[in-house]
């Protein structure tokens, strides 16, 4: 038998009241939230918004394909100190002709708060630090060898990479990467049934090259039989 507690977030979810976080329950985790603001972003929910994230990102990539880390920071940063300056003296002006004593125009950002919480960096330090060990479990497994059809599975993309790596620079690859972000999410939404259908395809090709491929493997069929 379920106790109280079990039996009231029942009766919550089954009222539609599930999303509303009880006094014993937590809120979303960080990691959660960050994934559901770039699935937003990625899948276009917001038009004006992942066009500008978009935007600004491509622009920035294309600018450090064409000048150095430190020439696109300044000229940034250069940018913006002159739209501030060039607003604060405007409104300086403006304040002296109709005579009114607004003050400063950015008084209500520099009085909000722009620190970081400790409670917030070691909550983003916390799922940093989880994806790093996942990472570096990963890899060991990999290196190792502990498993040999995915060792050489890493083995066939770091090869096939050298030759990517001969014709893209880094740059430009991020340049794809942030193209293709924006863009097959929604195209995939779009075409989802016949996409499904290929990648369906396409992976029951690749599972059966690989079992031939474990077959063929003593080490690879030993490990599958225990």
């Amino acid at each position: 038998m379920a106790d109280p507690a079990t039996q009231s977030s029942l009766i919550s979810s089954s009222h539609g009241f599930g999303d509303v976080p009880s006094p014993g329950q937590s809120a979303a985790s960080p990691a959660a939230e960050s994934k559901s603001a770039v699935r937003d972003l990625v899948y276009w929910r917001d038009p004006k918004k992942s066009g500008v994230v978009f935007g600004v990102s491509l622009l920035l990539l294309l600018s450090l394909a064409a000048f150095s880390v430190i020439s696109v920071a300044s000229y940034l940063l250069l940018a913006l100190l002159c739209v501030t300056i060039s607003f604060r003296i405007y409104k300086s002006v403006i304040q002296a002709v109709q005579k009114s004593s607004e003050g400063h125009p950015f008084k209500a950002y520099m009085e909000s708060e722009v620190s970081i919480s400790p409670e917030s960096f070691r909550r983003h330090v916390d799922v940093t630090l989880s994806h790093v060990n996942c990472v570096l479990k990963q890899m060991s497994r990999l290196f190792l060898v502990e498993d040999l059809v995915d060792s050489l599975k890493l083995a066939v993309l770091m090869w096939l990479m050298t030759y990517v790596g001969a014709v893209f620079n880094g740059i430009t690859l991020l340049i794809m990467a942030d193209i293709l972000m924006f863009s097959l999410p929604v195209v995939y939404e779009k075409y989802k049934t016949q996409i499904d259908h290929y990648v369906g395809l396409v992976r029951g090709h690749v599972k059966n090259a690989v079992s031939k491929v474990q077959e063929k493997i003593p080490g690879a069929v030993k490990r599958k039989a225990e």
